[in-house]
């Protein structure tokens, strides 16, 4: 599922536009690439639930916004989550990429991979993937994307 959300994202970037989801066309044409109809199945419902996140999110953004706050991880959250990556969440905060509404739609989403522990580089193409669909985060995708991406090398840092 992780890998069909990559080559999504990546082919959603080369276009410049968002993922979008057209169920049917995609559903083969992934299916055609090789991928296992039930990972395509579960990562299109993973970018479903991003897109009703994200409109529950922005409905919030006048009651949360410039708000400073502590986030308390739960358990679950903190076993999926390892110390690397939650200290590269509150960095991401601490540059003023992340709000606390893409903060935790960052967290939800992740907490929906059919992954037991998430990597940090896995974290950070999850944080790519959220901001690029966000409407209004253009300028912190661009500032995140310098600070990731070698671009000579074209790797992820």
């Amino acid at each position: 599922m992780f890998d069909i959300l990559i080559y999504l994202f990546e082919n959603s970037v080369h276009t410049k536009s968002k993922i979008s989801i057209d169920y049917d066309n995609l559903t083969n044409d992934l299916s055609d690439i090789g991928f296992q109809k039930r990972d395509i199945y579960n990562a299109l419902r993973w970018l479903k639930n991003l897109s009703c996140y994200k409109n529950n999110i922005l409905a919030s953004i006048n009651v949360l916004s410039k708000q400073i706050s502590t986030r308390i991880y739960t358990q679950e959250e903190s076993l999926k989550l390892n110390v690397d990556c939650r200290g590269f969440i509150l960095f991401l905060e601490q540059l003023e990429i992340l709000t606390l509404e893409t903060r935790e739609m960052i967290i939800e989403r992740i907490m929906d991979l059919d992954m037991n522990e998430l990597h940090l580089e896995d974290l950070k193409w999850i944080v790519l993937i959220v901001l690029f669909n966000v409407p209004g985060c253009e300028s912190v995708y661009g500032k995140l994307e310098n600070l990731l991406f070698n671009f000579q090398e074209d790797i992820i840092h």
